[in-house]
């Protein structure tokens, strides 16, 4: 949150003008700050970023199939299914957490009319090769690039790839307008049909789109997103160092891995992710409970995965369900506390904590057998 006498000072200005919403000078602001940052054309911010989605699948003008991971948000499959598209579950890759053209192809078939990427943990989705697939397969490609504002892949701003790209202000990311989104494209067309979309109003000069909704982002929000973007590089350090006092704490333990930041990109930090290895004798989930019996929140992530979730499940049956890799890493990633209440002291003892776990997670699993034995003989007097 921004300092009480810097949040009073944007608010005043707000009541002071009386404008409040539809397209107000805040958002048109935001959208020109988010364009510029991210080195794109246009940047169409929104109400939140499910309505990003659900606007640019709109504006996409899609039928049929599209192609997600079941590794994802269930957000990011609600919109597919608000905007009437049924969507196709692929497995990600055990090393990435993302959707790669080989796991796309193994599921495309003639009804599929566009990939929805995912851009995990801040990392970039294989643009290079998504793309590539989805050209030669006449294919639209967007990305839900809610984890990744501010991050780039190759020296190229995430929020440039595919036909457009969707990010969240919400209160839990790096950029946090409380609630807010925003889509990022260079296709000129494509960015009037997103106006359109996001309006429940029409004007004579407006695209035709067939579907609308009222997703227009309020100057409240623009306000608090700007205000964000204005620290950001300062977040990002803070992120960062936390990150790496955890990366640096856990070198060594056995039994669990983090997930790296590639250094070569530039990285928003926002997420310390971790995978428990097979080697533990600690389940991901026995895990947690220590922890969260010592008052740290650390949690799993993407649990359990879309596929697996009424209304999807229903509709899957036989090799559809079977999406190993994805199953896997619901079972695995363990995701560190980290953001504006935590510091690199704090880190540093959740760290050392964590392996103190892991390192005597044989006499801890026995102990909690025994106690639950105990328990159980208990309730049966």
């Amino acid at each position: 949150m921004p300092a009480r006498d810097t949040f009073d000072t944007w608010f005043d200005a707000i009541i002071e003008r009386r404008y409040y919403t539809n397209h107000g000078p805040l958002v048109s602001r935001l959208d020109r700050a988010i364009a510029e940052r991210l080195d794109v054309k246009h940047a169409v911010s929104v109400t939140n970023g499910t309505v990003a989605l659900m606007v640019a699948l709109v504006a996409l003008e899609l039928s049929g199939d599209v192609i997600v991971p079941a590794f994802t948000f269930p957000a990011t499959v609600q919109a597919l299914h608000w905007a009437g598209l049924t969507p196709v579950f692929a497995d990600v890759d055990s090393r990435t957490h993302m959707l790669t053209a080989e796991s796309v192809a193994k599921v495309k078939t003639d009804r599929t009319s566009a990939v929805l990427g995912v851009h995990v943990w801040g990392r970039a989705c294989a643009p290079a090769e998504l793309e590539a697939y989805c050209r030669q397969n006449d294919l639209r490609l967007l990305y839900d690039a809610c984890h990744a504002f501010g991050c780039s892949f190759d020296g190229k701003m995430i929020g440039n790839f595919g036909d457009a790209e969707v990010f969240s202000f919400h209160a839990t990311k790096i950029v946090n307008a409380a609630e807010g989104g925003c889509i990022t494209t260079n296709d000129d067309d494509l960015a009037a049909r997103l106006i359109t979309a996001r309006n429940f109003h029409r004007s004579p000069k407006d695209q035709s789109v067939y579907v609308r909704l009222n997703g227009k982002m309020s100057e409240a929000q623009a306000a608090m997103a700007l205000m964000a973007l204005s620290q950001f590089e300062e977040f990002v350090d803070r992120n960062e160092a936390i990150y790496s006092t955890y990366e640096r704490g856990l070198e060594g333990t056995s039994g669990i891995k983090a997930i790296r930041y590639d250094r070569r990109n530039r990285n928003n930090f926002q997420y310390a992710v971790f995978e428990i290895e097979p080697e533990s004798s600690l389940s991901r989930d026995q895990i947690l409970d220590v922890l969260r019996a010592e008052n740290i929140y650390a949690r799993r992530y993407f649990f359990p995965s879309v596929h697996r979730l009424s209304p999807y499940c229903d509709a899957l049956d036989g090799e559809k369900r079977e999406l190993p890799v994805t199953t896997s890493l619901c079972q695995t990633v363990l995701q560190l506390p980290l953001g504006a209440q935590i510091n690199p002291e704090d880190a540093e003892l959740i760290a050392a904590l964590l392996d103190l776990i892991l390192e005597n997670g044989d006499e801890i699993k026995a102990r909690a057998e025994a106690t639950a034995g105990a328990n159980s003989l208990r309730s049966g007097w």
